[in-house]
């Protein structure tokens, strides 16, 4: 996989950059983008994966790999040179394992783009880049020749991309990953610490905070491993997906079963034989509508938090130099999560855009998917936003269980559920509507509540003492133990 570092002593050394023309810095003040200006140093591990350095590093990891294949290849090379008569053969291999798996430095990158000056053709600028390089070698005509043989542009983009959605995975995933473990952490925290829930806005039966976090962890985590899961697809066939070109050179050869091998050698791409002149992105497509769901449930993730802070169930902790109100002092304000909520709904909408517009190309192709794949790195770079806000959210928040109890104590009403279905055990059919008459729009205490209990007729002395027991602070089911119960698949898994 495509290595990190930018600048390394490597074969590009033998091709001289004095003239190519260094890339213009600009000051981030004049960044259109937020993710270069004021996000930048949060998504900066981003750039040699998805920026356009990146892309181009990944164009010519498979150029080189292409060309790298074919002189290795028993048939495919049948027609070349024998490797012992050819001066710097050891070299010039060395230069495209090297090309073919790191990341190239930003001079060189400039180079390719000052090429690009002259095709107008970015994946072009990439190929004559590689002739350079291997012309700086020494390399044999034949050899030079072979630089993108039966390649269309899209056969160099589809898996440039590939490797690019694969080595974003892992950020993906690691930061996925993060959050999951402190959902766990507090989950296993606040297991038993009860708290009314409300449902449709209003006071329900009891739960605990761990559980409600767990709830959010098994969402997230089921995103997380059908993301993990994801197939990449390649193509390698040509112009339209025929193998038109190859067949005409070697038609003695099994093109498809060369392509198979080709594209399953760049792990983990798995190959699409059935493709016009683009892989059909559907795989992507799903890629991106994992990624979706996961930011949608973030979302709600993020709104029940500032809800359980705007509730006090959660306190802020403060931060001296840091300012919640330009006129209101006394705010600490759910910036983290406000934060990550706009992040994760920019992330969400381009993801949405994605997996709808990939799956669409006029006829063999178009090129609207090009201009649309460009802003991939965006997309990903806003998710990355959101999930450093919504950690750095986790940090600041504490269980203000006082405020929990407060509510708790205030509801006594909501141990109707239990009451009626008690009643309902020993064969009152009448339990709920006798309860809604005792307690719906009223203001039910501790002392009503055990009224009603002992004033109700037909229950046993045990279901009386058990209901008597109760309290909305006790009333909590199976919460304690659902904090923490394990990943599980569930049976729409299955």
């Amino acid at each position: 996989m495509i290595d990190n570092a930018t600048d390394h002593q490597s074969a590009e050394a033998h091709l001289t950059t004095a003239s190519a023309p260094q890339p213009h810095l600009q000051p981030t003040t004049l960044n259109i983008s937020s993710i270069d200006g004021r996000y930048h140093q949060l998504t900066a591990e981003l750039g040699p994966i998805v920026s356009e350095q990146a892309l181009t590093s990944y164009r010519l990891n498979v150029e080189a790999r292409w060309l790298r294949y074919q002189i290795t290849h028993p048939q495919l090379s049948a027609h070349l040179p024998e490797p012992a008569t050819i001066q710097n053969h050891s070299a010039i291999m060395a230069c495209l394992d090297q090309l073919a798996t790191k990341n190239i430095s930003t001079t060189s990158c400039a180079h390719i783009k000052s090429l690009e000056q002259t095709t107008r053709h970015d994946v072009k600028a990439v190929e004559y880049y590689l002739r350079h390089v291997l012309e700086k070698l020494n390399a044999p005509a034949p050899y030079i020749a072979l630089i993108h043989f039966g390649c269309t542009s899209e056969d160099i983009n589809n898996l440039a991309y590939g490797m690019m959605l694969h080595d974003t995975r892992s950020i993906l995933l690691r930061d996925m990953n993060s959050v999951l473990d402190q959902l766990n952490q507090l989950a296993t925290c606040y297991a038993a610490n009860p708290m009314l829930s409300r449902t449709h806005g209003q006071p329900a039966s009891p739960t605990t905070m761990g559980k409600e976090l767990a709830v959010f962890s098994h969402r997230l985590h089921r995103q997380m491993e059908q993301l993990k899961h994801q197939t990449i697809f390649g193509k390698w066939s040509g112009a339209v997906g025929n193998y038109n070109a190859h067949c005409v050179a070697w038609p003695e050869l099994s093109w498809p079963d060369i392509a198979h091998e080709f594209v399953t050698s760049i792990k983990p791409l798995k190959h699409n034989s059935m493709v016009t002149q683009i892989e059909p992105h559907d795989a992507l497509s799903e890629y991106c509508d994992t990624l979706k769901r996961f930011d949608a449930i973030a979302i709600d993730l993020c709104r029940d938090i500032w809800s359980y802070i705007s509730l006090n169930y959660f306190s802020q902790k403060s931060t001296d130099s840091e300012t919640g109100s330009s006129t209101m002092p006394h705010k600490i304000n759910p910036i983290h999560f406000e934060n990550a909520e706009g992040n994760f709904g920019i992330a969400r909408s381009l993801a949405t855009h994605f997996s709808d517009k990939l799956l669409i190309s006029r006829l063999q192709r178009d090129l609207t998917d090009s201009t649309v794949m460009r802003s991939f790195g965006t997309m990903v770079a806003h998710h990355q936003v959101a999930i450093k806000n919504l950690l750095a959210g986790f940090t600041k928040i504490t269980l203000n269980q006082q405020a929990m109890d407060d509510d708790l104590d205030q509801a006594w009403e909501v141990l109707g559920e239990p009451l009626q279905t008690i009643m309902r055990t020993h064969g009152i059919t009448d339990s709920y509507e006798q309860l809604k008459a005792l307690t719906r729009g009223k203001t039910i205490t501790q002392a009503r509540y055990q009224q009603l209990v002992n004033q109700l007729h037909g229950l046993s002395a045990s279901s009386r003492a058990q209901l008597l027991e109760l309290t909305p602070h006790n009333y909590i089911g199976l919460a304690r133990e659902l904090a923490t119960q394990p990943f599980c698949t569930t049976d729409a898994d299955m």
